[in-house]
């Protein structure tokens, strides 16, 4: 993926923060323009890294902007930072998604009997290195958990960097906790209860917060690839999906290189990160009866 660099817009912490990528310096979409698959016998995937490990801000592949940066979410005009849940410090793994995935939210899962939820597959990296926002990591997929987020299915797919140290130990999800005792429920506890903090109710899981295997995990890897195709390829109403892309062959919405270079992306201008509210750093001590 070193042919891929990115363009920073702006300052981290900011609303005007971007972060676009290229690849020879044409404009390409992390969304659509990057290969879901690293190799050709589909065992290696490409990970967008949106977050850092222990990290707060709310980053996350724009579907509204064209060429699908990376930015911060917002709510109500204001930016979004996760809360500090103790033990936890931010978000707990490399944090990201799958490119050319897609949770369609016209579909209910027949298991977790709730539709997609419109987004590209949430990736957690659990790896020794910090990763840095737009990195693209090639892991291997080992696990998933089925977050009922608001009434949609929100798959959070565990994985590892293919390089990290500990890959070779780590194959499917069992090997997870004999490995790395604690992670699996720290993770489901992260999800149940990062949301309270802010005044909203516990989370809750698909299959009793159960995390399934690589088999299934890479089923519905599988099937919201497909669901990605039938975006891009215009089968289905994108809505307000930004869906340009230079690299998709039989996408109606596919231009050219010259198209993407002269298109709205603005230049590169990055610029030192912008001092952030104190109150993120602050803990909060989610009750014992919650947990």
């Amino acid at each position: 993926m070193a042919d891929y660099t990115t363009r920073q817009v702006d300052a981290a912490n900011t609303l005007e923060y971007r972060v676009f990528y290229e690849k020879d310096g044409v404009p390409v979409s992390p969304f659509h323009d990057i290969p879901l698959f690293a190799n050709e016998e589909k065992t290696i995937l490409n990970m967008v890294v949106e977050i850092p490990r222990w990290t707060n801000a709310k980053l996350e592949i724009s579907k509204e902007d064209a060429f699908n940066p990376i930015k911060q979410d917002t709510k109500k005009g204001k930016l979004r930072f996760v809360r500090n849940c103790f033990p936890h410090k931010g978000y707990i793994w490399n944090y990201g998604a799958f490119p050319q995935t897609w949770e369609d939210p016209n579909h209910t899962n027949a298991e977790t009997k709730a539709k997609g939820d419109n987004d590209p597959v949430d990736v957690l990296e659990i790896g020794s290195q910090v990763a840095t926002v737009g990195q693209i990591k090639q892991v291997k997929v080992l696990g998933i958990m089925a977050l009922l987020d608001e009434g949609e299915t929100d798959w959070k797919v565990i994985t590892i960097d293919v390089n990290d140290p500990m890959a070779p130990k780590l194959n499917d999800i069992e090997d997870v906790e004999k490995q790395l005792p604690g992670l699996i429920r720290a993770t489901n506890e992260w999800f149940r209860i990062y949301k309270i903090p802010d005044g909203k109710p516990e989370n809750v899981f698909a299959f009793s917060g159960e995390a399934k295997n690589k088999k299934y995990a890479t089923e519905v890897i599988l099937e919201t690839h497909e669901a990605w195709k039938s975006l891009i390829n215009g089968k289905v109403d994108k809505k307000d999906i930004q869906t340009v892309n230079v690299s998709v062959e039989e996408s109606p919405y596919k231009v050219t290189a010259d198209d993407a270079s002269v298109s709205s992306v603005p230049a590169a201008n990055p610029k030192p990160a912008a001092s952030i509210d104190a109150s993120v750093d602050k803990w909060f001590f989610i009750s014992g009866n919650t947990l």
